[in-house]
């Protein structure tokens, strides 16, 4: 048999091998989420700021970085612009997509912006891995992850990060809940009653608050304070209060959609901000 056709049994084999090695590999990391995958410092951090009681924050779905309608080519650069229009204190990301085959979007930002971050994988996507952030002016105490997967249909979890202020700790919690009310509901019962969260904390996400159900009842009983909601979804004209922003031990305050054009155009969902002051 001639060499020529030798050549392509070879490169089907090599093809077959990487094949299976990233199945391996994801396998691997689909076994063992959710789980923390990056807690670090911006290379250059800002220096001498120190976390008071009164502080601001955002929370932002980015959608995978895919644009307002998922069908784009991923650009981070569109979110991270939109974030840094923000100038949130701490910002709250979800459905953040950390890609297998390149940069990582999510460090890119956070250094651009001189922020700490840290990034819990909640499942493996076809393209990397997706999950929830937070990005933060001030070095991060702590960081833990919490699995609020109660369901095969739906990998689910929330990244908890902990900061000191002049006022005492405080926790900040990103998550991106379930679409089935009876799941939703589970999970908010774990976060409402985790053993360290039970000082003042801030939650933020996509809580898929699309009508009203025993989930969001519990979340405004618990930490709303009957704070009412803009609309954020979808972000072109939005219609429904999906992303939220709850506190316990702390005052939640100028509660706002972010509507800028860039917004409406980086993501399927708008950022929420607000003021929060550490004890009621």
């Amino acid at each position: 048999m001639s060499a020529e056709l030798k050549t392509p049994r070879r490169h089907r084999e090599t093809l077959r091998d990487e094949r299976t090695r990233h199945r391996a590999r994801k396998q691997a990391l689909q076994a063992t989420v959710p789980y923390l995958a990056v807690v670090r410092a911006p290379r250059h951090p800002h220096v001498g700021r120190e976390m008071s009681s009164q502080f601001s924050v955002a929370t932002y779905n980015v959608h995978r970085w895919s644009g307002i309608n998922g069908a784009s080519t991923p650009d981070a650069a569109r979110a991270g612009f939109v974030i840094s229009e923000l100038g949130a204190d701490v910002i709250a990301l979800q459905e953040v997509l950390r890609p297998f085959d390149s940069e990582d979007p999510l460090e890119r930002i956070a250094d651009a912006l001189h922020l700490h971050v840290a990034f819990a994988t909640s499942r493996v996507h076809r393209l990397g891995e997706l999950g929830n952030a937070i990005l933060s002016r001030w070095p991060i105490t702590s960081v833990f992850t919490l699995d609020l997967t109660f369901s095969n249909v739906e990998r689910r979890s929330a990244v908890a990060a902990q900061f000191t202020t002049d006022a005492g700790p405080v926790a900040i919690v990103a998550t991106h809940l379930a679409l089935v009310d009876r799941t939703r509901q589970q999970q908010v019962e774990q976060l409402l009653g985790h053993p360290r969260l039970q000082g003042p904390v801030v939650l933020l996400g996509d809580m898929n608050a699309w009508r009203r159900c025993r989930a969001t009842r519990a979340l405004d009983e618990e930490l709303g304070g009957g704070q009412k909601f803009p609309r954020t979804f979808p972000a072109a004209r939005p219609l429904l209060a999906l992303d939220r922003i709850y506190a316990r031990g702390a005052n939640v305050s100028d509660v706002a959609a972010h509507k800028t054009p860039a917004a409406k155009r980086a993501s399927d969902h708008l950022p929420v901000v607000a003021r929060v002051k550490i004890g009621e």
